[in-house]
């Protein structure tokens, strides 16, 4: 069975083609990078607004099956930033740890990182995460998470994730 992960980048601009959905693109990159599970994508930029993200997040989640949802785009602190109350809003149950060790993260690099809102969540069988919206902040933070990812999934009932263990290490629970 191929999994599949849906890539929903949240930008006003980028929704409107004025310019280059380089944030979407950098996510899918580090997932072909360190996944060694084939995997199909579902892929869409849309406006910064709530109803239009909590309808995709839903929709990749309950109708294309999605076992992972990543979110770039509005997690700051503007009036048009509402990718985490749309992420809270459609989620069964929140992981507050993922926002924690991104924000964590991103202190290393610059001091406005407590600005910054993201979260993750599950839908179903789904895990959602909200990533900021740089290529050089996507790459930190998701690198920061992912090595709990494929065991978030195992939990939630989603397919098993294997990754290249030299471009990402993830942990799971020895059994026994």
């Amino acid at each position: 069975m191929t999994a599949r992960i849906g890539i929903l980048n949240i930008s006003d601009r980028a929704s409107a083609g004025v310019y280059e959905d380089t944030p979407g693109q950098t996510c899918l990159a580090l997932l072909r990078e360190w996944l060694t599970t084939p995997f199909e994508v579902d892929y869409k930029i849309v406006p910064d607004e709530r109803a239009v993200i909590e309808t995709e997040l839903k929709r990749m989640a309950d109708a294309a099956g999605c076992c992972l949802i990543v979110t770039t785009g509005g997690t700051g602190p503007a009036p048009r930033d509402v990718t985490p109350e749309a992420t809270t809003a459609i989620c069964e149950k929140m992981l507050p740890g993922f926002g924690e060790q991104m924000r964590s993260v991103s202190l290393r690099y610059v001091p406005t990182a407590i600005l910054s809102r993201q979260t993750a969540g599950v839908r179903g069988h789904t895990l959602i995460v909200n990533l900021p919206g740089r290529p050089k902040a996507i790459r930190e933070n998701l690198a920061a998470v992912f090595p709990a990812i494929p065991y978030c999934i195992d939990l939630i009932g989603g397919p098993r994730l294997e990754t290249d263990p030299v471009r990402m290490a993830v942990f799971r629970p020895v059994a026994g």
